[in-house]
């Protein structure tokens, strides 16, 4: 009996994934640039794909949106694991902030592009604030433990802290200091940061 012939090789299904994958990191690149005017062609070139490429995997903008938005929060939720086993408690958390602020980022340039809005009652806000809040708070819970930060700040205070200084900021530079900014919140997290000094008096 001849053996049987080799099977197809899955390359086309290999392709696919990877042209999959170009297309949401050339979006999110191009969305965090902050042009609101951006094209999905302007995705198309990045990525160095066909328009058709693109509309093969993502048929609408708003599908685009909600492929890199997803893709940035899971990418949230295993740096929070990978910096809760690689790095002190408190060192961890403001590395996991600062790219918090890039996917506030990346949001903004999706809303401006996209004229889309992520509101409160979307399975997409749900997904995203489920997965953060416990992201944040795994990291949050160390620096308690270490007793590095107090305890009545949680995970949903931080996130909406940063989103609304995010939100606020205007000027060009704005991500490094929202950076900047929350570095300091966190600062006044630490233990012992809010009281006073040693026999010192108010006012």
């Amino acid at each position: 009996m001849e053996p049987d012939p080799p099977k197809a090789t899955r390359r086309p299904r290999a392709d696919s994934a990877r042209n999959r994958e170009r297309l949401l990191v050339a979006a999110a690149e191009v969305f965090r640039a902050g042009d609101g005017r951006a094209s999905l062609e302007a995705v198309a070139r990045r990525a160095g794909v066909g328009i058709g490429t693109l509309y093969r995997h993502f048929p609408t903008r708003e599908a685009l949106f909600e492929a890199v938005y997803r893709r940035e929060v899971e990418q949230l939720v295993r740096l929070a694991e990978t910096l809760a086993v690689s790095e002190p408690p408190l060192p961890a958390l403001r590395l996991w902030l600062r790219e918090e602020v890039r996917l506030v980022a990346t949001k903004r340039g999706m809303l401006a592009a996209l004229a889309l809005a992520v509101d409160s009652g979307s399975e997409l806000y749900a997904f995203s604030f489920r997965n953060l809040s416990h992201a944040v708070g795994t990291l949050l819970d160390r620096c308690v433990a270490a007793g590095d930060v107090r305890g009545d700040v949680g995970p949903e205070d931080l996130l909406q802290t940063l989103v609304g200084l995010c939100l606020m900021a205007r000027e060009p530079d704005w991500e490094s200091n929202v950076v900047r900014l929350m570095d300091v919140f966190v600062d006044g997290m630490r233990v012992g940061a809010g009281a006073p000094p040693a026999g010192g008096t108010h006012g």
